[in-house]
């Protein structure tokens, strides 16, 4: 299956350079652009695209709004962020929005075509220490208030214990090959104790069962 990517950036050489670069991969195609977080919510609502790559920093709706919005309409449209470095102080906004991941825009086209494909296929985006730094560092500065994280913290009891030892290790950073081998379980059995997860709790993939642990301070930043 050709996984379909909307790019969304005010800046017309980041959106025709990443369009070359993927278009030049067999199993992705760049459906779209948008110069704004405005646009970019038509556009996927128009063209219904896997991915999009979402700038923060744009014009009239910024890419957190934008996330925001198109998380909440379409529900299918996975957001990859776009920041310029890996400490952006709107990148942990992003990701409490709803986007699955972010990627440096001086990523190299493997780095890229990569990411677009992690983000396509639900997982956590690249290198699972780079999401768990970045979660780590800006949760810290997370403007929860009390009563949403007591209701987080609420949320999370329906989960079995062992559902809960799983959650943790997502937001340490872990990979399910990496849980399996922690918990002496086939890995398969950890796909499924993910995937009941993501129900239970109502989330879209382990980025926000990432940033879900954190918020409800199952796994304290260190």
């Amino acid at each position: 299956m050709t996984i379909r990517v909307l790019i969304a950036d005010d800046q017309m050489m980041v959106r025709e350079g990443f369009s070359v670069l993927l278009n030049a991969m067999p199993d992705i195609e760049v459906v779209g652009e948008a110069v704004n977080g405005r646009e970019a919510v038509h556009r996927v609502r128009e063209l219904a695209p896997d991915v999009v790559l979402m700038d923060i920093r744009m014009p009239e709706l910024n890419g957190i709004e934008a996330t925001r919005e198109i998380v909440a309409a379409d529900g299918t449209a996975k957001v990859l962020v776009l920041t310029t470095f890996d400490l952006d102080e709107y990148v942990y906004q992003a990701l409490r929005a709803g986007a699955s991941g972010f990627l440096l825009k001086d990523a190299s086209a493997r780095q890229l075509a990569d990411g677009v494909r992690v983000v396509a296929a639900g997982e956590a985006l690249l290198a699972p220490s780079v999401t768990r730094r970045l979660i780590t560092e800006f949760s810290k500065l997370s403007d929860t208030p009390g009563s949403v994280r007591a209701a987080v913290q609420a949320s999370y009891g329906d989960l079995t214990e062992r559902e809960t030892e799983v959650l943790v290790l997502i937001a340490q950073g872990l990979s399910n090959a990496e849980i399996a081998e922690r918990l002496v379980v086939a890995e398969s059995t950890i796909k499924t104790h993910v995937s009941r997860i993501l129900v239970k709790l109502g989330l879209r993939d382990r980025t926000q069962a990432a940033v879900f642990a954190y918020e409800a301070r199952l796994v304290t930043p260190r």
